[in-house]
């Protein structure tokens, strides 16, 4: 399945319910899973991190469909780039 089916797949399935609850809830819970997902690189099993990863990517997928955004776009865009993702601020590496 590439980027674009799962987007469309995900807002079939749930869009509904998703639009309903409206984009800061899909930030919101957007958020509470990447906190699982980082949960799971430190003490979680290689199946727990693939879980939280696919719930990161559906709710990422609500997120573009309820902004009128294509992840495939996005994702070429950074592809096009050619530079590694940037963090608010400019920093080239993470926070300690």
């Amino acid at each position: 399945m590439d980027i674009s089916d799962f987007q469309r797949h995900i807002a079939e399935r749930y869009g509904d319910v998703d639009r309903e609850r409206g984009v800061p809830a899909a930030v919101a819970w957007l958020t509470e899973e990447l906190g699982e997902l980082a949960q799971a690189v430190r003490k979680g099993t290689v199946d727990d991190q693939e879980r939280e990863l696919g719930d990161v990517v559906a709710w990422l997928a609500s997120l573009a469909d309820q902004l009128g955004l294509s992840l495939d776009a996005a994702a070429a865009r950074m592809l096009d780039a050619d530079r590694p993702p940037t963090p608010v601020g400019g920093e080239n590496e993470p926070a300690s």
